[in-house]
C-alpha cells in the first residue's frame, strides 16, 4: 500500500510561480513510477507531468512543457512539481499519483495508476 499526500497549492497572481509536493508512504517508493494530474471544475483529470522511479524520464503535457519540472527525491519519499509562469488556466486541483514499475517504465492514463492523494488547490488569478 502507498499512500500519498499533496501539499504546497495556494492561491498565486498570473505569472508566479509555485512548488507543490507529494510525500508518499512505504519502503518501496524508489519502484514506483509517479505523476502529476490537474482537474479543473467541469473537466476531466488529465495528466500533465510523468517520472520514471530514477528519474531518468519524464514527460509533460503540451500545456505545461517549458514551464513545469518534475522532480523526485527517493531518500525523502516525495515527488515535486515546480510551476513557473503561471496562467489563470492552470487553476485546478492537482493530484499525484504512483504506480509499480520497477522497470523504468512512465505512464500518461489516469487508468494506469494505482495511488492517488486527495489533491491540493492551485488557484491562479489574473
Amino acid at each position: 500500500q502507498v499512500q500519498l499526500v499533496e501539499s504546497g497549492g495556494g492561491l498565486v497572481q498570473a505569472g508566479d510561480s509555485l512548488r507543490v509536493s507529494c510525500a508518499a508512504s512505504g519502503r518501496t517508493f524508489s519502484q514506483y513510477a509517479m505523476a502529476w494530474f490537474r482537474q479543473a471544475p467541469g473537466k476531466e483529470r488529465d495528466i500533465i507531468a510523468a517520472i520514471n522511479w530514477s528519474g531518468s524520464v519524464t514527460y509533460y503535457s503540451d500545456s505545461v512543457k517549458g514551464r513545469f519540472a518534475i522532480s523526485r527525491d527517493n531518500a525523502k519519499n516525495t515527488i515535486y512539481l515546480q510551476m513557473n509562469s503561471l496562467k489563470p488556466e492552470d487553476t485546478a486541483v492537482y493530484y499525484c499519483a504512483a504506480v509499480w514499475a520497477p522497470l523504468g517504465r512512465i505512464f500518461t492514463t489516469t487508468k494506469e495508476y494505482t495511488y492517488w492523494g486527495q489533491g491540493t488547490q492551485v488557484t491562479v488569478s489574473s
